[in-house]
């Protein structure tokens, strides 16, 4: 008899890759002078795989690795008001509103009736947190 059910909420329960997708458009777009989408590409999934050991998953990682690599990209001559937008962009995903995939609320609201359920993730425990309040599931 299953007794407890776990998610991982992140594009289980609700949309986040969209979320990294668009900013890292942002991100291309600021760094176009510099370099072609394809090396910034490369830079920043090169940068992001070097720090998962030391930031792991999430939008604050995500973020100091993006800062990183547009100071390895533009050879230590992007200006703070290059960096302050990169910043914009992390506030950004912080406070997007939480996009539930279609029925996601109505099937955590039966299982809840017969299970215990729970969320188990990789990513930052504040970032989830404040997006599991956001998305209305806290509840279940």
């Amino acid at each position: 008899m299953i007794e407890l059910i776990a998610f991982d909420a992140d594009d289980t329960l609700w949309h986040n890759e969209v979320l990294y997708t668009r900013t890292q458009d942002r991100f291309k777009r600021l760094l176009s002078p510099y370099h072609d989408d394809d090396r910034i590409d490369e830079e920043l999934y090169r940068t992001e795989m070097r720090n998962l050991a030391r930031y792991g998953y999430g939008i604050k990682g995500f973020t100091l690795s993006m800062i990183e690599t547009a100071i390895e990209l533009t050879e230590g001559s992007i200006q703070g008001r290059e960096i302050g937008e990169i910043l914009a962009f992390a506030r950004d995903m912080l406070q997007a509103p939480v996009l539930l995939l279609d029925q996601a609320e109505e099937v955590v609201a039966t299982l809840a009736r017969s299970h215990e359920l729970m969320l188990i993730t990789k990513g930052d425990l504040f970032d989830q947190e404040t997006k599991i309040a956001r998305s209305g599931l806290a509840p279940y």
